[in-house]
């Protein structure tokens, strides 16, 4: 396989995966709500981006730092908004009626 061809798959592969989370971020911050979205999950998220990052600079591979950094920066603001808005301020400013 020509590394022409294999160096297209790995910068398709990193904007598949940095561009994932951007839809999320966006519903979670129209919405003020995470409610739906996982904290344990991006927990685990966070820190595979952090050891992959890590792995790339012991590496010292600039794409694999580079988009494992875009990557984490993204995952890491869900894990915020998710922490700012877990159940949703509507939610929350809703009086309890029962």
């Amino acid at each position: 396989m020509s590394q022409v061809l294999i160096n297209a798959i790995g910068v398709f592969a990193a904007i598949c995966s940095m561009t994932s989370f951007i839809p999320q971020v966006i519903k979670i911050w129209r919405e003020r709500d995470a409610s739906s979205v996982s904290l344990r999950m991006y927990v685990v998220t966070v820190v595979g981006f952090v050891l992959w990052t890590a792995y790339g600079v012991l590496l010292k591979s600039g794409p694999l730092i580079g988009s494992n950094l875009i990557s984490l920066a993204l995952s890491a603001a869900i894990l915020g908004l998710k922490m700012r808005f877990g159940d949703g301020e509507a939610n929350r400013a809703a009086p309890n009626v029962a």
